[in-house]
């Protein structure tokens, strides 16, 4: 029983163990013969480890659901439970599994759907007891060496597309499922497929491109998907915004340079809107740059070719274009929040209201020390005294310790504290046997504490000894060699 999956690398040839895995071999067989795997991609390769493929769109597309077995698309369940091979090990080259996923309420069992696995080389133990081995590549390990050898990005997903073109099953021992429907051709990539095409595999790439270009090319795809980062960030009120064409930018400014200045010299190029020297909040010094905003697009450009490298203050000042969109933004905000005020509500939403506490904080004194809690029993206390005119406590025991000294104030609250709060003798009986217990017990931790200390001393004394010992023995074992080289001579 084997299956053949054509691809633009070139052929691979499967030889499924039907005795070993008759689940997963009859659920890849199917899904081959209804061409599920068509256009599917090889979405992850990870050198000298595996491949993994089985998801007709792909793991990173926004509508893939992670692949669904024969049965999910039967209008069974999406995955189906499945038994790891005991004997099977992925020691060859070619190994083809199946991917599984434990599901929450039972970590010991496995679910599989579309998904399979080749291994790229020998003794991948790591995949042992984690995917379901149903097959063994036969055909084709030419290509599994092109596959290996592919380019891939920091997700190891290929930089140039390698999908599955066709299946081909040569052999199916198992009766069709009833409702399969085979296809009588092989299907076209559906539109979601085709969006996921990063570079398609029979694309012909061009070496002589002009690299200034390909450069230009790529700085403008970075520049619209940070535009569109700070759109879902809130910065921009929109990707495609662009800044004002009639407000100029100064920069190298003399510190002592103010508005009306900048504004004087300016003017002559036409209508200012505006003219502001950007300044430290904290300080109020100027930033020694500024922003100058002309009635029309004409006076603006004019100004830019006349202005440049004019010096203004002592300083040679620098014009451009501005780049800056917050005044855009803000107008944008402003215009936003002023719809949603107008239709009432809470955030534009006239069934809604802000977020309101249990009780009325609106009649509550304000206190520093409270957390606005829904009853505090201790303000209370206090308002229910201030309303009767008595002490806080019926006991008296606050007036009682503010007449009293801090030293006598101290030792009555530490005996409140020590007092046991059961009056029952058996209780009080048995905690005086734990204390004895735990005294005994430190007692005899102590004990032998200093039985290990005394130990350690006496080793420490051995071990002086022996050295000692030693130097001797070294001493008088050099002078009876120089004795002997003394004689000898």
């Amino acid at each position: 029983m084997s299956v053949m999956l054509e691809t633009k690398l070139g052929d691979i040839v499967i030889d499924l163990l039907v005795d070993e895995s008759p689940k997963a071999c009859e659920n890849f067989l199917k899904l081959c013969k209804v061409k599920y795997y068509n256009y599917s991609p090889v979405h992850t390769v990870q050198k000298g480890f595996t491949l993994q493929t089985g998801d007709p769109l792909g793991p990173s597309a926004p509508d893939s659901d992670g692949g669904s077995s024969i049965w999910g698309l039967l209008g069974g369940p999406k995955t189906f439970p499945i038994e790891l091979p005991p004997r099977l090990k992925h020691t060859e080259r070619g190994t083809v599994s199946m991917a599984t996923v434990a599901p929450k309420h039972n970590p010991d069992q496995k679910l599989a759907a579309s998904q399979f696995i080749i291994t790229l080389a020998e003794n991948q133990d790591y995949l042992d007891g984690k995917a379901a081995i149903f097959g063994q590549v036969a055909e084709g390990f030419d290509v599994l060496e092109k596959i290996n050898d592919a380019f891939v990005d920091e997700q190891s997903r290929p930089l140039r597309d390698i999908r599955i073109r066709h299946t081909i099953v040569l052999d199916d021992p198992f009766p069709d499922p009833v409702g399969l429907v085979v296809p009588p051709e092989s299907p076209v990539p559906s539109k979601a497929q085709l969006a996921t095409v990063r570079i398609a595999d029979d694309e012909e790439l061009d070496d002589n491109v002009d690299e200034e270009a390909m450069d230009k090319l790529r700085r403008e795809r970075e520049a619209r998907a940070q535009a569109l980062t700070l759109e879902m960030l809130g910065d921009l009120p929109f990707a495609e915004v662009k800044p004002p064409e009639n407000v100029l930018f100064v920069c190298k400014l003399n510190p002592v340079t103010q508005d009306d200045d900048l504004q004087l010299i300016f003017s002559r190029f036409g209508v200012i809107l505006s003219c502001e020297v950007i300044r430290d909040k904290r300080t109020g010094d100027s930033l020694q740059y500024a922003f100058i905003e002309f009635e029309d697009k004409e006076a603006c450009e004019q100004a830019y070719f006349k202005m440049q490298g004019v010096l203004i203050d002592d300083h040679r000042i620098h014009v451009d274009f501005s780049q800056s969109v917050s005044k855009l933004e803000k107008s944008w905000r402003n215009a936003t929040a002023s719809k949603r005020r107008q239709r009432g509500g809470f955030g534009g939403v006239a069934d809604l209201e802000q977020k309101r506490q249990y009780r009325n904080t609106e009649d509550v004194p304000k206190h520093d020390d409270s957390y606005g809690m829904v009853f505090n029993k201790d303000r209370k206390d206090a308002s229910d005294n201030k309303a009767s005119g008595g002490s806080t406590n019926r006991s008296g025991r606050d007036d009682r310790n503010r007449d009293r000294s801090p030293r006598r104030r101290e030792r009555s609250q530490d005996h409140y504290y020590r007092r046991s709060r059961s009056r029952s003798p058996r209780r009080d009986s048995r905690r005086g046997r734990d204390r004895h217990y735990d005294d005994d017990r430190n007692s005899r931790r102590d004990r032998d504490w200093r039985h290990d200390d005394h130990r350690d001393s006496r080793r420490d004394r051995d071990r002086l000894r022996d050295d000692h010992r030693d130097s001797r023995r070294d001493r008088h074992r050099d002078e009876d060699r120089d004795y002997r080289r003394e004689r000898r001579r």
